[in-house]
């Protein structure tokens, strides 16, 4: 009986072990990786060359123009290289956004540039308000120019083409026909172009227009010293009197008719201006999905 007891307890101590052994270590290598993160994440970084890519003065270099380009923008801008990671370059972008504390204001507004040197991978993760500039053909296009470089092993001109693109596409602004759209769900979320002050200024605007012709009008018509009245009413007495009235009767005779001919200029016609950056322009959509509680656009390509 304790033979039988002892081989049981034996039994069960082995399996627990066994249970905790593949339990704990994806856990491990994850809470590896987290630690890793936090100890390298400090300050106002902004480039993460975890897969040693760049050079000191390349990886400067890349953090002052990604500094001044936030700055710009007032939102965040943050360059990351790995050559091993969890999961998929997206989840690993985006998981990596929300651990280091990036974003600017109650949206987290900034953008992700990933080199993922594990899955050979570019990929760019929006959040907040740069989800509205950096829309799915405006990332394509980011994408083309750095895949330009990548494949040669550029790492440095390709981190370089992703911000001045991304430059580009902030100062073209957010385009009109701009709106989320969410995989999931697919609820879709569009671009008011017109802000509030925007429109008070328009409606200023009109209003100090038209106060501007009524008070020209009633300063050119209205007639206001009793000389100019006389004179009026002395005109319409002989107008009325020396009316040629064959054929009508003197109800039909409209007095008092003034006949104004304005010549209006041809429009001219002008060929619409493409932005500059070229495809760097394009609007439309930008899908989103959800990851970590919060809401992140993107795309990536392969190298």
């Amino acid at each position: 009986m304790k033979t039988v007891r002892r081989r049981y307890m034996g039994l069960c101590v082995f399996l627990c072990a066994l249970v905790l052994t593949a339990c704990g270590l994806p856990c491990l290598r994850l809470s590896a990786w987290a630690l890793e993160t936090q100890t390298k994440v400090t300050g106002t970084e902004r480039v993460y060359d975890f897969a040693g890519l760049f050079s000191p003065d390349e990886k400067a270099a890349l953090s002052e123009d990604a500094a001044a380009l936030a700055e710009t923008m007032r939102m965040d801008v943050a360059i990351v290289t790995t050559d091993e990671h969890e999961g998929s370059a997206q989840e690993y972008a985006d998981s990596f956004y929300i651990s280091a504390g990036l974003g600017t204001g109650d949206a987290y507004d900034g953008v992700l540039f990933l080199i993922d040197m594990d899955e050979r991978e570019l990929w760019i993760a929006t959040s907040g308000k740069m989800i509205r500039y950096l829309t799915d053909s405006r990332i394509e296009a980011i994408l083309d120019d750095a895949y330009a470089y990548i494949s040669e092993g550029s790492y440095y001109e390709t981190a370089q083409a992703f911000l001045a693109d991304t430059k580009i596409c902030y100062e073209n602004g957010i385009a009109r026909d701009q709106y989320n759209e969410d995989v999931e769900t697919g609820k879709k979320s569009r671009y008011h172009s017109l802000t509030w002050y925007e429109i008070a200024f328009a409606v200023l605007v009109a209003a100090v227009c038209g106060l501007a012709a009524v008070g020209s009008v009633v300063r050119e018509y209205g007639m206001k010293d009793r000389d100019s009245r006389l004179a009026a009413n002395f005109k319409l007495s002989y107008r009325k009197d020396s009316a040629f009235t064959r054929g009508l009767n003197m109800s039909d005779v409209l007095l008092g008719s003034y006949v104004t001919h304005t010549m209006i200029a041809a429009a001219k016609s002008s060929g619409g201006s493409r932005g500059s950056g070229g495809g760097f322009s394009g609007g439309g959509r930008s899908l989103t999905h959800r990851s970590g509680g919060r809401s992140f656009g993107g795309g990536g390509r392969k190298f």
